[in-house]
């Protein structure tokens, strides 16, 4: 659906459906028929990504595991212990006890890291609008649906209640 159209139906869907003029409905009911079928926000999401997008993605989904946090503390662990009791005993440390150089590439990780992640979230935010947009929409599709079959009832109703008035001026024609 294009951006006005989108626009021009969430501002129509403000009012409630008995407020809507014949010719905003009948608006709304043209619009949403020469939509496509629904959308996919899956499919729509995966297709608009770019690389930078998808690389960002790909970092905050394996930085945010359990399977990194564990292996970054394990690493850690090593780190240290090579530092303090295999290498420090005989001064040959690469980074020694307080552990300079593992701070500054801890640093350097977070200052890479937080980013990308805020990135990624960024991204699922427009995920998540992208699928109330879609949510939206089937809503709007759903209520002229509704709207539609009321209308046909009330009118089944109307030429049921004409049919019962008919059938009743029979039988009194055939009773006097």
């Amino acid at each position: 659906m294009a951006k006005s159209s989108t626009k021009k139906v969430k501002k129509l869907s403000e009012k409630t459906w008995s407020e809507l003029s014949k010719a905003e409905r009948e608006e709304i009911a043209e619009m949403l028929l020469h939509m496509d079928s629904v959308r996919d926000v899956n499919e729509e999401y995966v297709e608009q990504r770019t690389f930078g997008q998808r690389a960002a993605d790909g970092v905050a989904r394996v930085a945010g595991s359990w399977s990194f946090i564990i292996i970054f503390i394990l690493w850690l662990l090593v780190w240290a212990y090579l530092n303090t009791e295999v290498l420090g005993p005989r001064k040959e440390a690469f980074d020694p006890y307080p552990y300079v150089f593992l701070n500054l590439i801890l640093s350097m990780l977070a200052a890479v890291q937080a980013p990308i992640i805020m990135m990624s979230q960024n991204r699922q935010s427009a995920r998540d609008r992208l699928d109330a947009e879609i949510d939206h929409e089937v809503n709007l599709r759903a209520e002229l649906a509704i709207h539609s079959l009321d209308e046909r009832i009330e009118a089944l109703e109307q030429k049921l209640d004409e049919v019962k008035l008919l059938i009743l001026a029979d039988q009194k024609q055939l009773v006097h």
